[in-house]
């Protein structure tokens, strides 16, 4: 990640502030505004997002390998906490040779590649990919275990079905 910083980020909580979190910069800080009943995980979890959304925004780290990095951290975290370090790549990134797959993982060296292809597919589309990715890190095989770890993303059938459908547009098989 050597060239991007990360911004100095001002958390502010409001007791007004019910359900919505906004963020915006001010200079060189980051202010995200939360509800003040968030947990420091909830809190940790809209950093995140927010950050991704200003920089998308902004277009400074849109689709970019670091996004893709910090997506999967926040994936990690909400989906496959329990498995540890099992599950944290060595490294994640956008490839453009990859035709046939929407994204692969060598468990051995611990890497992840996306496939250029789904970059401006919706946000929920590509953490379906990148969970799936990070799941074989845990179970190399399509098996009913790794199924199960993809299943707790709560839009996994709607990606596969959004994947399938662009599959099938473009008249190419999917494969997982």
């Amino acid at each position: 990640m050597a060239g991007v910083r990360k911004p100095v980020v001002e958390v502010r909580r409001s007791q007004r502030r019910r359900r919505t979190v906004s963020a915006y910069r001010d200079g060189e800080r980051v202010v995200v505004l939360i509800p003040d009943q968030f947990s420091r995980a909830e809190e940790s979890e809209w950093v995140d997002r927010m950050l991704a959304r200003l920089a998308a925004r902004e277009g400074r780290l849109a689709r970019s390998d670091e996004e893709l990095l910090v997506r999967a951290t926040r994936l990690i975290r909400l989906y496959l906490a329990e498995h540890g370090t099992e599950a944290v790549p060595a490294s994640v990134r956008w490839v453009t040779n990859q035709n046939g797959r929407w994204g692969s993982c060598t468990p051995a060296d611990r890497t992840i590649r996306i496939s250029h292809r789904i970059q401006d597919m919706p946000d929920w589309v590509i953490d379906y990919v990148l969970l799936h990715e990070l799941a074989h890190l845990i179970v190399p095989s399509h098996n009913a275990r790794f199924w199960e770890l993809v299943g707790r993303y709560p839009k996994t059938e709607r990606a596969r079905g959004y994947l399938e459908g662009v599959a099938a547009a473009a008249g190419t098989p999917l494969t997982d």
